[in-house]
């Protein structure tokens, strides 16, 4: 039953999911980490999802919740590049979330995101101007989206951008789950001098719902495991120099 609601809304909570079976939230904890075991479903912080269908979003709530390490490793990473006076895009995503918290310290920078998350993260910054701009609020992701957003987008120019995706593909490339959402990542990738892939291990060798772009159309990528060997020829391929920060070994 746990699985036929998954497949019908993408995610599930525990306290939820006590009431309607009327069974204790550890009785549910334990399902959900025996479920998990064996592949079926990914636990968060109170809850879980399932991210089969090529479209399903996982939402925001659920999302800051997962691959946690990884997505901090990354985002650590990727601040490094940043510099003292920059100009730059962050997009929607969860890492983005995460980048922009080490970004607080930066000084003379200016941001420009879609996200309301990421301008909350830079909120407690004096030295970080955020531009915010307009469109259509998506309530599962808490960002604006659409001919709005991206016209808005259009006005400026950054030096970078970092983009995220819901899957890498070494023939499909980098792919999203939302339209809307790869629209403006797109247009974020126009305006920058620079666009930077940001991406965790869990999203290479997957593809979604649409495309965002090839690995041509990027300067970096930076994830948190050393690639395959595969992946490094299709990568050389494609002249993406690739960085890596492993969240076990900080390294």
């Amino acid at each position: 039953m746990i699985i036929e609601l998954l497949q019908e809304s993408g995610s599930v909570l525990v306290a939820e999911l006590s009431r309607r079976f009327e069974v204790s939230e550890e009785t549910i904890r334990r399902d959900l980490t025996k479920m998990e075991s064996n592949g079926l479903l990914c636990k968060t912080y109170g809850g879980a999802f399932i991210n089969a269908g090529k479209h399903r979003e996982v939402p925001v709530s659920m999302r800051n919740t997962v691959y946690l390490e990884a997505k901090d490793a990354i985002a650590a990473f990727a601040a490094e590049s940043v510099q003292n006076g920059d100009t730059i895009f962050l997009d929607g995503s969860s890492t983005a979330i995460h980048i922009a918290e080490h970004l607080c310290e930066k000084k003379n920078l200016i941001v420009i995101t879609n996200a309301l998350k990421v301008a909350e993260a830079l909120a407690r910054s004096r030295d970080v101007k955020v531009i915010c701009v307009g469109g259509t609020l998506r309530a599962t992701s808490l960002t604006v989206v659409g001919r709005t957003a991206e016209a808005e987008i259009e006005k400026y120019f950054a030096d970078k951008a970092f983009i995220c995706c819901d899957g890498l593909h070494q023939s499909r490339g980098v792919t999203d789950a939302n339209e809307r959402e790869a629209e403006v990542r797109r247009q974020m990738m126009c305006q920058a001098e620079s666009s930077i892939l940001v991406a965790d291990a869990s999203k290479f060798d997957v593809t979604s719902f649409v495309h965002i772009a090839e690995f041509d159309d990027f300067d970096l990528l930076i994830t948190d495991k050393e690639p395959s060997d595969e992946w490094k020829k299709t990568l050389a391929d494609h002249d993406l120099a690739f960085k890596f920060q492993d969240a076990g070994t900080g390294k």
